[in-house]
């Protein structure tokens, strides 16, 4: 049952990534349909990261309600019925009001899954977990660049996720005694692989009661990794939405080859995390942290030489390379910091600021390529990479 459970999270982990580079894969076809500038991806992306955000806040208290298993297979439902939505419409603002659900059920999922591995299983795991994202993140680019090529349109690719997530949920409320039964077998399965043994989720959940806002920002240290977390969500985030349009526009690359192109990020991050697996152990968190911000510089310093598409393509790869062990390293870290009665709070709010990245710093980006150049990607991934740095040093003298 122990390893059935981990299966079960792996799979909601690709699940939750599979839609996440899909809209930038999309939008160089969807915005002519709309009739809507470029700059309006921003738009979308703002709404599902906006609900994203709400529900992060409100994965504590949803946790110790209801348990990680119901908030998981409830939040899966919800996001599956919104990408149904999406491949129905052919309205822009209909797409922006289901992001609104679809950024509710994302987040839920993110932040109670997070947490769940975080203090229940080891740090290979978690970054084992974030592959599992990064093979859904890297796979939906080629969902939707199959769907556009085989000219079902950009409605197909969304419909053939949505209808991958509704079979996930089956799989997920089916699921649901062995999340409950998880507690029995820890001890005995900590022994034979290694993993955290921990008290149960119930009486975890009945021996505190919610950490509000003001008191999670007064921990000490929580103020740099929140403001680290937003800083590395920028950079992830930007990179996936603007990567198809950043190959179109500035390389002159026709959409749908960009659509396979714009997934090398994801590629790159997927491949990460595999490796990163077997690196943690060898590394701690803060080391893995560190060996993945000079990847990203790497694949920075690709995107500045003159070396044309081709070497954009290695670019986006290494900085999806770097990217890779950065997020799971911050969140399995956590328990540790801040103490696992706190975590959960924490890792809420930590993907509250993530996702507040989300929010604010790709339709920025998109207000520069509309008005500056979009030529202009890789300084502004480089600013947020130094913020990310800055911040985490900062933590780490904490």
């Amino acid at each position: 049952m122990f390893s059935l459970l981990l299966a079960i999270i792996y799979l909601a982990f690709i699940s939750l990534g599979l839609p996440d580079c899909m809209l930038g894969a999309a939008w160089p076809t969807m915005y002519p349909e709309f009739g809507v500038p470029v700059s309006y991806a921003g738009i979308v992306s703002f709404i599902i990261a906006s609900g994203t955000v709400i529900s992060s806040l409100m994965s504590d208290r949803l946790t110790l309600k209801l348990g990680t298993g119901r908030v998981t297979a409830i939040s899966v439902a919800i996001t599956a019925a919104a990408l149904l939505g999406f491949s129905f419409s052919h309205n822009f603002y209909l797409i922006c009001l289901l992001g609104i659900p679809y950024g509710l059920g994302a987040g839920s999922v993110d932040a109670a899954l997070n947490n769940y591995v975080a203090i229940h299983y080891s740090s290979k795991h978690m970054s084992w977990l974030h592959c599992m994202w990064g093979i859904g993140a890297a796979s939906g680019p080629y969902v939707m660049g199959f769907a556009l090529n085989a000219g079902h349109g950009w409605n197909a690719g969304y419909r053939y996720v949505g209808i991958f997530q509704i079979l996930l949920t089956v799989i997920l409320f089916l699921s649901l005694p062995i999340w409950k039964g998880r507690s029995d077998s820890a001890s005995s399965a900590s022994e034979d692989s290694g993993e955290k043994a921990s008290v149960t989720e119930e009486n975890n959940s009945s021996a505190r009661k919610p950490l509000s806002i003001k008191e999670v920002l007064s921990i000490r240290g929580a103020k740099e990794i929140m403001f680290a977390f937003f800083a590395y969500s920028g950079i992830e985030q930007t990179a996936m939405l603007w990567g198809a349009s950043y190959f179109v526009i500035k390389e002159g690359l026709s959409a749908e080859k960009a659509a396979g192109f714009g997934g090398m990020f994801a590629i790159g991050i997927t491949l990460g995390r595999l490796i990163s697996g077997f690196m943690t152990m060898k590394w701690n968190d803060d080391q893995m942290i560190r060996i993945g911000q000079g990847t990203i510089i790497i694949g920075l310093i690709m995107l500045f030489l003159p070396f044309g598409y081709v070497g954009a393509v290695i670019g986006f790869a290494l900085v999806g390379l770097g990217c890779a062990p950065i997020y799971p390293s911050i969140i399995h870290s956590t328990p540790a910091h801040f103490g696992e009665d706190k975590s959960q709070a924490v890792v809420g709010m930590e993907m509250a600021f993530a996702y507040t990245g989300a929010v604010l710093l790709p339709p920025l980006f998109g207000l520069i390529a509309q008005h500056i150049s979009i030529g202009s990607l890789p300084v502004y991934l480089t600013i947020w990479l130094v913020v990310n740095l800055v911040m985490h040093e900062l933590l780490i003298k904490k």
